[in-house]
């Protein structure tokens, strides 16, 4: 079966891990492709770098955290939203950040959706269970490199 990956852009290893664990407890059986840098985010999706030559993928979102090393989640987002055969890709902007001017920022550069992490354990789970059902599994996304 030719699932969709969901692309994880994290620098903390413990926000990956809860990510990770919500989203296996959520029943899904997307492969889930962490990155830990704004850089890395780019290379992989390009092609480029580590990851020049890997295979085509259908990617169904990219949880993209909005403060990372490198490259930040504001760039990462303007590269693809311009990018032509990027820009289709659904971002959701997983971040701390509830500051009005990142929203504001993120809305403007063309996210999809904007989720603040969610404090308690068990909130965070509940959130990520549900952003991980609507777009690897309700949400119809193209193949990478399809253009309108």
């Amino acid at each position: 079966m030719d699932l969709p990956v969901i692309l994880l852009a994290e620098d903390s290893i413990n926000d990956r891990d809860l990510a990770l664990a919500a989203l296996s407890e959520s029943g899904l059986a997307n492969e889930v492709v962490w990155l830990e840098d704004g850089q890395r985010v780019l290379d992989y999706l390009l092609k480029e770098g580590d990851f020049e030559g890997r295979e085509d993928r259908r990617h169904a979102v990219l949880l993209l955290d909005l403060k990372m090393p490198k490259v930040d989640g504001l760039e990462v987002l303007e590269k693809i939203k311009l990018h032509p055969e990027l820009r289709a890709l659904p971002v959701v902007m997983l971040t701390s950040s509830n500051q009005e001017r990142d929203v504001v920022k993120s809305y403007g550069l063309g996210v999809n959706a904007y989720v603040v992490k969610p404090v308690s354990f068990a909130e965070f789970v509940a959130a990520l269970k549900d952003v991980g059902v609507f777009w690897a599994v309700l949400n119809q996304v193209p193949r990478q490199g399809t253009t309108t």
